[in-house]
């Protein structure tokens, strides 16, 4: 079918897809702003948190500046499941130069945080640490990661940490228990939905990557998207393929109301 409709509509990909590079993604402001302040986290080696409701696009903008890191001046390590707990979080790290990690707990702590601190006084790297789902840590693992900003007495970080999580992860830093971790953090944004006209920029952006820069969703179409997707990246691109495929299916050339609707039925009622 899929194939069917690419033709249908004179596509030279399917749109709405996730794998996209980073050079193509569709430059909304709260991706720029993200991408800014994710940049020079980085750059100061400092731990940042970037919040957001699901699908609202933090993996990507993160991803977007990890493409662009110069290989030779960084390494990133990436964690996309913290439920690993402590152990695996040294685990990851050692590994990732090449070490074997210990066995005991206490030694491979140390062991973490040397080869963070090798990596960028030796090799002129700095290491940069992401933590996705990072509203599943527990204290214990925050604390840990707290730990391993530690270098020269306190007096900068061998390494650059992003957590990425749902708007949880913020709720949780607040507690007492977490207030010295709360201190080292340096960047703090919450990703806002996109606004409607940012919406339909969105819908065209990738449908001209597909071969259609004309209008193929009618204004009510795109409307009735924003609105149930909340101006939510990942809930735009399910409700607009859901509509494209409404459409087809309907022997239509353009994506109507009628067509969003029967996605918003389609995809509200599963």
């Amino acid at each position: 079918m899929i194939d069917k409709l690419q033709a249908h509509y004179g596509f030279t990909r399917m749109p709405f897809g996730r794998d996209l590079a980073p050079g193509m993604l569709h430059r909304h402001a709260a991706h720029n702003e993200a991408v800014a302040r994710i940049t020079w986290c980085v750059s100061e080696r400092s731990i940042g948190v970037i919040t957001g409701e699901v699908g609202a696009g933090k993996t990507v903008s993160v991803r977007t500046v990890l493409a662009g890191l110069d290989a030779s001046r960084h390494v990133v390590i990436y964690l996309p499941n913290p439920m690993i707990g402590v152990r695996g979080i040294h685990e990851t790290i050692v590994a990732t130069f090449g070490v074997t990690p210990d066995r005991s707990g206490s030694r491979l702590a140390a062991q973490a945080s040397a080869a963070l601190a090798a990596e960028r006084d030796e090799r002129g790297r700095t290491p940069v640490l992401v933590i996705d789902e990072a509203h599943l840590l527990r204290y214990e693992q925050l604390e840990n990661i707290r730990m391993l900003t530690n270098h020269n007495l306190d007096a900068d970080s061998p390494l650059a940490c992003l957590l990425v999580g749902q708007p949880t992860l913020r709720r949780t830093m607040k507690l007492a228990v977490l207030a010295a971790f709360e201190q080292r953090v340096a960047l703090r944004y919450t990703m806002p939905p996109m606004t409607g006209p940012e919406t339909a920029s969105y819908v065209s952006h990738h449908l001209k990557l597909a071969g259609r820069s004309d209008t193929l969703y009618s204004d009510d179409a795109v409307s009735l998207i924003h609105t149930t997707a909340r101006g939510y990246p990942r809930a735009v691109n399910n409700l607009a393929l859901q509509a494209l495929v409404a459409a087809y299916a309907s022997g239509k050339a353009t994506v109507d109301e009628q067509s969003a609707r029967a996605a918003v039925t389609e995809i509200t009622d599963t």
